[in-house]
């Protein structure tokens, strides 16, 4: 490999293949009921997750397939810690987050306190 090659960013299929090969992933997880293509964070070093909201305008159910780590218990705005963590895992990352328009948010997620 040569230098001018390490710094290229990688070749990003097109966007047509990327929106199929999701909606494969989401249907082969309702098919399989979240047993098929997932792992938990401690078999590779990060999870995935299937994440469900509710529109804030529309009220509609939208789910959105996310990728974590598990860092224990988090305090105050860490998201340039926590993304350097991401970029670790895989340096990809940055590449991909720079083809935004907008940051890439960093989500917390905390257990919920008492009966579920």
């Amino acid at each position: 490999m040569s230098k001018g090659d390490a710094e290229r960013p990688p070749k990003m299929p097109p966007a047509w293949f990327v929106h199929t090969a999701w909606r494969v992933h989401r249907a082969l997880y309702k098919l399989s009921g979240g047993r098929f293509l997932w792992t938990t964070s401690n078999k590779r070093g990060w999870g995935a997750l299937r994440l469900t909201t509710v529109g804030r305008k529309s009220g509609r159910e939208r789910s959105v397939i996310i990728g974590y780590l598990e860092d224990g218990p988090v305090d105050g705005a860490e998201r340039d810690r926590l993304w350097q963590r991401w970029v670790a895992v895989d340096p990809r990352h940055d590449t991909f987050a720079g083809q935004r328009a907008t940051e890439t948010p960093v989500i917390v997620l905390e257990p919920r306190e008492g009966p579920a």
